[in-house]
């Protein structure tokens, strides 16, 4: 059976690929160190509802690391969530939700979860609303199941 691809190419952005192929030429071919836990300051350089390599919805968030050891590298939060999964679900959703009112200045109420089409457009307007304006104490470890975590320690406004 052949593989329609153009279902595929529908989902492709041409010159968003040229550019991101144009940073790993330029850059290096997209190996990335292992960024120990520890407190780094971040800012915000990418926030969108992508799918996962399982097709599963998720909060895709790239940290760009400003200042010491580690400084132009990337830290990457990707809060998958399951719909299907009803016992994960609803905690997927509040740690996505708490790392979005960390990063946004809001009340509780204005990040909700009402639908993933909703969500993504929240997420984009949020990003948007964030870009370049801030920049965060980000605390990267790991929880007892030897998992990322995240947790946004203090927000700083860039001058």
């Amino acid at each position: 059976m052949a593989i329609d691809w153009n279902k595929f190419d529908k989902d492709v952005d041409l010159e968003a690929l040229e550019e991101d192929v144009k940073e790993v030429e330029e850059n290096g071919g997209g190996d990335f160190p292992d960024i120990p836990d520890g407190e780094y300051e971040v800012a915000v350089e990418k926030m969108e509802m992508v799918t996962s390599k399982k097709g599963d919805p998720m909060l895709s968030i790239w940290f760009e690391i400003v200042e010491g050891e580690f400084e132009g590298q990337r830290i990457f939060y990707n809060g998958v969530m399951q719909p299907h999964n009803e016992k994960a679900f609803g905690f997927q959703t509040h740690r996505n939700n708490e790392m979005l009112r960390a990063l946004w200045d809001c009340e509780k109420d204005d990040v909700e979860f009402k639908g993933f089409v909703d969500y993504a457009d929240l997420v984009l307007d949020i990003h948007e609303d964030i870009d370049g304006k801030f920049e965060y104490l980000l605390d990267k470890g790991k929880n007892d199941g030897g998992y990322d975590t995240f947790e946004i320690k203090e927000v700083f406004e860039v001058e």
